[in-house]
Parts: C-alpha cells; sequence; structure tokens
C-alpha cells in the first residue's frame, strides 16, 4: 500500500510533467523564439515577389535572414516568419525542410565557397534533436509509470524520475543552443543598427517547461527513494 505522501508526489509530479509537455510542445511548434523588431515596412509593388522568394526551399541562410531584418522576421526551432503589408499586416511563415535542418553553416552565410562553420552547424541540429529527444523521454515515463500501475509495483518510479531529469536537461539543451547558435549568426551577419531582436513568448514556454520537468523529476525520484527506505525498514521490523 502507497503512503499519502507519495501518492501526492506522484500527482503533482504527473501534473508538473503534463504542464511541461504541453508548454514544450507548443514552444517547438511555434516560431516566435526570436524576433526582428524593425519599423514596419512600407506597402509596395512586389509584396507578391517577396513572398515567394522567401517560401522558397533553395533559399540560402543570408537571403531569408536578411528578409526577416527588413521585415519584421520572427525565427523558430522549425518555422521562419516574416511581416507584409499586404495591404494590412499580414504574417508569413515557411517551415524549414527536413534538409534545411542538417544543412552546413558557413562562416560567411550565403557563400558556400568559404569555411564551413562545424560549431554552429552542430547548435542547429542539436536544436531541431534536442527538444524531440525530450518529448520522447517523456512519453517513455509515461510508459514506464503506466506499466508500473498495472504491475502494482512503486520500483519503476525511480527510472520515471531519472526519464524526466534527461528530457529536462534536454530542453535546457535546446534553449541554450539556439541561443548560442543566433549570437554566432549575428556575429557573421551583423543586423542592421537600430534593429532590436527581442527574445521570444515560444522561447519563455521552453523555459518554464525546463524547471517544471526537473520539479517532476525531483518528486518522482523523492517518492521513489522514500518508499524504498520505508518499506526496507518494514521488512526489516517485520523478519525481526
Amino acid at each position: 500500500m502507497v503512503d499519502n505522501r507519495y501518492a501526492t508526489a506522484l500527482v503533482i509530479g504527473s501534473v508538473l510533467s503534463l504542464l511541461a509537455t504541453v508548454y514544450l510542445s507548443v514552444a517547438v511548434g511555434t516560431p516566435h523564439w526570436y524576433q526582428y523588431d524593425s519599423p514596419p515596412a512600407k506597402q509596395s509593388n512586389n509584396v507578391s515577389e517577396i513572398r515567394e522568394e522567401f517560401a522558397n526551399k533553395e533559399l540560402d541562410e543570408k537571403s531569408y535572414i536578411e528578409t526577416m531584418f527588413r521585415h519584421r522576421g520572427t525565427l523558430g526551432l522549425w518555422w521562419r516568419c516574416i511581416v507584409i503589408p499586404d495591404p494590412k499586416m499580414e504574417t508569413h511563415c515557411v517551415s524549414f525542410t527536413l534538409p534545411q535542418q542538417f544543412a552546413t553553416k558557413y562562416k560567411q552565410p550565403g557563400n558556400h565557397n568559404r569555411e564551413e562553420d562545424l560549431l554552429r552547424t552542430y547548435l542547429w541540429q542539436c536544436q531541431f534533436l534536442l527538444p524531440l529527444v525530450s518529448l520522447a523521454l517523456v512519453f517513455l515515463s509515461g510508459l514506464v509509470g503506466v506499466c508500473a500501475c498495472l504491475c502494482r509495483s512503486f520500483t519503476p518510479t525511480l527510472a520515471v524520475g531519472v526519464l524526466h531529469l534527461l528530457a529536462g536537461l534536454c530542453t535546457l539543451g535546446t534553449v541554450c543552443c539556439f541561443l548560442a547558435g543566433v549570437d554566432l549568426l549575428h556575429q557573421d551577419l551583423v543586423p542592421p543598427e537600430g534593429l532590436e531582436f527581442p527574445l521570444g513568448w515560444s522561447l519563455y514556454l521552453a523555459l518554464i517547461s525546463f524547471p517544471l520537468q526537473m520539479m517532476a523529476a525531483a518528486l518522482f525520484l523523492w517518492a521513489a527513494r522514500s518508499h524504498s527506505k520505508s518499506y526496507t525498514r518494514i521488512t526489516a521490523y517485520r523478519v525481526a
């Protein structure tokens, strides 16, 4: 039989884990990790050309980043967006293809004849893979938890806590890789003077999901550890 304290810890940990999963899923699927707050662009006659060029899957990194500089762009893990006056302010988003996620980055963006930037390449790939790993670990921990309930065993709770701990580290790694990659990009491709680039709400959602996952991991680990000690003491008492 499970003590009420352990049951409460499991329930709170499960709720925190669910909230963290929702926040991270929303963060990954939205493009507001990084914003470029340039003055609103004036309406022009080549709006359709701008939209078509920006949506071109073969567009190099330098071209679409400079377009984002001019048109109040937002950057995410899977998306890039710009705001086009057509005639009202309309947001136009394009998803990164899988080859683009794993494409090689260069010291001078857009110039494939220059030296490869391996650090930025690895950071970009990690920011794409780490949140998927984090969500997969949480899903796996959920399966372990369901199996523990069906088997009426408290032992797998330790594994659930460890999986949540690893998921939290992957989430933190995602944010760090993204910010480091953007900072390196701005060193190679300097933004125009006066352009502001604040962090977006999608990134803050990912930051919130990290402590939620860590708190869930701490609750699961505490419950598993404490229940194991209590069970050992009870068994020793009965034997004595």
